[in-house]
């Protein structure tokens, strides 16, 4: 009975295109043509000796043996990926503890600092997934993450690292070549850079906010140079031709160092909603790996960072 059955790679083309109900679009997300979606469709459906799809000239819908096929198959697929998820975590073994972050915190604030970690606690293997993508501890190979959100995540602990506070930086070369920062109109002389970034009606801090704090009123932030990221910001700060605004804890190495410098020491914070959050799942809690990483890095958070020492006229 099971030789009727369509292989795995033949079942994720059938559950792009049952749940895209376009096989060009299906086609781009498994990296296959429109061409060959079609005839692994047309295969599955001469194999099982039914109609899975109703095609027109310019759309094509489930019929009800489809839709039961694909609903099947999307739970069928959904329990193999939790299993294997699974089976990784048990190859494994108990000594590997997998983190997933962005890659902004990850290279700006964790991956400074996991040498302490690794001194105090040698019998866990410390590993990294670095992306921007959210996880599912079920589904991938992760054990404990970073987010950036609101902490309330069902099925998951999570623990608020700090707050964040938006400042402006900018290159030691800037201060020295450019027009002199002595108040903060005298921004109004530089390019500005910031992100733009909007969640459940919280805007997280811009120029406009920042001169509102900073009393000056009449600012006009139509001149100012939005950026994707907030890496895209720092870098471009560091790169010694723009002032930027970026959250103290992604740049407290950079100050401390000299990269970067911090003209004036008004901050805005970011609104207590959301904040970056470690979490992991409910049931992993006494996990000791995982109780030895909640430990470690909300001390490192708590910490007091370095920064450069103020500027006299940063009084304001």
């Amino acid at each position: 009975m099971s030789r009727l059955l369509p292989g795995t790679r033949a079942l994720r083309t059938l559950e792009a295109a049952g749940r895209h109900l376009n096989f060009t679009r299906a086609a781009d997300e498994l990296g296959l043509t429109p061409a060959a979606v079609s005839y692994q469709i047309k295969e599955i459906e001469d194999q099982l000796g039914l109609v899975l799809f109703t095609r027109t000239s310019r759309t094509i819908r489930l019929t009800e043996a489809g839709l039961a096929l694909v609903d099947a198959t999307t739970d069928a697929l959904e329990t193999l990926n939790r299993a294997v998820a699974k089976a990784k975590k048990l190859s494994r073994g108990t000594e590997q503890l997998k983190v997933t972050a962005s890659a902004e915190f990850a290279t700006r604030w964790l991956l400074r600092r996991v040498d302490g970690f690794r001194k105090l606690h040698p019998d866990i293997d410390l590993r990294f997934d670095i992306t921007y993508d959210v996880r599912d501890f079920d589904r991938d190979d992760v054990d404990i993450g970073i987010r950036f959100g609101t902490g309330k995540y069902p099925g998951l602990c999570s623990a608020r690292l700090f707050e964040n506070v938006i400042i402006p930086v900018c290159s030691p070369e800037l201060l020295r070549q450019g027009p002199p920062l002595n108040e903060p109109r005298d921004l109004l002389k530089h390019t500005l850079v910031h992100i733009e970034w909007v969640r459940q009606g919280i805007v997280w801090p811009n120029w406009r906010m920042w001169m509102a704090a900073a009393g000056v009123e009449d600012f006009d932030d139509s001149r100012t140079v939005v950026m994707t990221t907030s890496t895209d910001a720092i870098a471009a700060a560091a790169g010694g031709n723009v002032v930027a605004l970026a959250d103290f804890a992604m740049v407290a190495n950079d100050l401390s160092e000299g990269r970067l410098v911090r003209p004036f020491e008004l901050g805005i914070k970011v609104p207590p909603e959301f904040a970056y959050f470690l979490v992991y799942p409910e049931a992993s809690a006494q996990d000791a790996r995982i109780v030895a990483f909640k430990d470690w890095i909300l001390a490192e958070a708590h910490t007091p960072l370095a920064d450069a020492a103020p500027r006299p006229w940063d009084e304001f």
